[in-house]
């Protein structure tokens, strides 16, 4: 691993929002006399989330709660075991691998839509075909550019092929590539999707307010075949609640019984209440800097490798990560989880934290005196905060906007932010196809624009020789740090907080399973 020369670091301290805000939910909370009725008599789990999803059809949304919607309403070809990592068959009964670009399913019979149509080959490759095809606009388009084409070969029998050799096919057919009623998707499209959303999974869709809540409810008819468990909770209520204090004073009354993306300092003080528990656990989200390089950045500063190196250098990520992430976090120096298959920090460019060093890059590109920018955010804002006050101290002076991540995502796409505090997920994928490609692959997301950075990802997407597919992802990486495009920041952690009448575990993958969970 390669480190750039550093002067000692020195320690400081970040202001952060947070204990204010822990503070005045914990003093708001307790205004409450005694808990809400408790849901558990009512058989309904009652959830908060701080983002609403763009839409509720998985494949025109990015939010994770989207994410956790669709895991519940949809089922998949193929199931992952979120521990295990092992393939089941879910709406695929089996599977084989015909050759480099070719699987074939069978499917199960005998199983059920939400609105009674029946489930068959059709369902399959009507959807897949449709949202492969780029003039229909999946916003997840990189979870489905590698399908050429998926073929009904009987009505319970399909081939999926892709352009090239794909070979991480299956662990997105096992997370991401939801099936949908073919008569009814060909009726309403996506827009109809969202309205009314219609799956065969484990809970189904009764109510949904666009960006005020979505209300979901056990479905009798799901298949007893299925890899997942049978769901035990009635009904699901999700209200999006965008402001913090809000959300933990509702958690607190016992108005709400679930929350997740609670921060370090107020998940430990609301640990100490007795009618709620803390469960916190790594991810496979990763935290990073996109720095806008290329042509027409709002900051053109970030064009000078020597700026966006200051940048790196000017933040102290294992002080953030201690005192303000926590939950098991760390640091990172490549873009991508470290457990997928193909990602490696072996041999990445390292930017520890020099603010000395930092001000001298400054310097030396003509900004003794810094320079001031924009930076974007939209989730972890005590983190965003955190990272705007190491800036300062360098002289490089961010204004923060903190918005939707839809409304985030179409200005960085528009070319309109230069400094975006991202954060991704990989839409569950455990593979490196799913992360580093979106953002340095030429698509919609890269803000950097470097063709041999470009090629080298597109030749490991297909490379079937895990030796040679894992080398060429190294030398994608090495070149992504090197050149500073990004910076690298920390693993993020969840911390959940719940009533302590549910039963729930957390997963690296950051999926609430409703189907799992269950009252005491």
């Amino acid at each position: 691993m390669k480190t750039i020369t550093e002067r000692p670091s020195i320690t400081r301290q970040c202001l952060t929002r947070s204990a204010a805000l822990a503070a005045g939910a914990l003093a708001l909370g307790l205004l409450f006399s005694a808990p809400a009725s408790a849901n558990k008599k009512t058989d309904t789990l009652a959830m908060a989330y701080d983002q609403a999803p763009e839409s509720v059809d998985p494949y025109f949304n990015n939010v994770r709660i989207g994410v956790i919607i669709a895991a519940n309403v949809w089922d998949t070809l193929l199931y992952r075991d979120p521990v295990t990592h092992e393939y089941k068959g879910q709406l695929a009964k089996s599977w084989k691998q015909i050759d480099d670009r070719t699987l074939e399913f069978e499917l199960r019979e005998g199983i059920k839509f939400h609105n009674g149509e029946e489930f068959d080959a059709d369902s399959v490759a009507y959807t897949l075909n449709f949202v492969a095809d780029p003039a229909n606009k999946a916003v997840t388009q990189q979870n489905v550019q590698w399908i050429q084409k998926v073929e009904k070969l009987g009505k319970y029998k399909v081939r999926v092929i892709s352009k090239e050799p794909f070979p991480a096919a299956k662990d997105y057919l096992a997370t991401t590539l939801a099936i949908h009623p073919a008569k009814y998707y060909k009726e309403v499209g996506p827009k109809g999707m969202n309205a009314k959303p219609v799956g065969s999974g484990p809970y189904k869709v009764v109510d949904y307010q666009p960006g005020k809540s979505i209300t979901l409810e056990r479905f009798a008819d799901y298949f007893k075949d299925s890899p997942r468990a049978q769901p035990k909770i009635g009904k699901v209520v999700i209200r999006f609640i965008p402001d913090r204090q809000t959300q933990m004073a509702e958690v607190i009354s016992g108005g709400e019984d679930f929350i997740m993306h609670v921060p370090k300092d107020q998940a430990e003080k609301l640990q100490t209440l007795p009618n709620l528990q803390v469960l916190s656990g790594n991810t496979m989200r990763i935290v990073f800097m996109q720095m806008n390089s290329q042509e027409g950045t709002p900051s053109p500063e970030l064009k000078d490798v020597r700026v966006r190196r200051a940048v790196a250098h000017a933040i102290d990520r294992e002080a953030i990560v201690k005192n303000i992430v926590g939950g098991g976090a760390e640091v990172i120096n490549t873009i991508c989880t470290p457990s997928q298959v193909g990602c490696t920090q072996e041999g990445a460019t390292v930017y520890k934290y020099d603010p000395a060093l930092s001000k001298k890059l400054l310097a030396e590109a003509g900004y003794p005196n810094g320079f001031s920018t924009e930076i974007y955010a939209y989730r972890e804002r005590n983190q965003t905060e955190a990272i705007i006050n190491y800036l300062q101290a360098v002289g490089i002076r961010a204004k923060l906007n903190f918005l939707q991540y839809a409304a985030m995502r179409d200005l960085v796409r528009a070319n309109k932010a230069a400094l975006v505090h991202q954060t991704w997920g990989s839409n569950l994928v455990n593979d490196v196809s799913a992360s580093t490609p979106v953002y340095y692959g030429f698509g919609a997301d890269d803000i950097t624009r470097n063709a041999q950075v470009r090629d080298l990802l597109n030749k490991g997407d297909h490379t079937i020789d895990p030796k040679a597919r894992n080398e060429v992802y190294k030398k994608a990486l090495d070149m992504i740090s090197e050149n500073a495009y990004s910076v690298p920041l920390w693993s993020l952690p969840v911390y959940y907080v719940a009533s302590k009448e549910v039963n729930f575990k957390p997963y690296s993958d950051e999926l609430v399973r409703f189907w799992e969970m269950s009252w005491k």
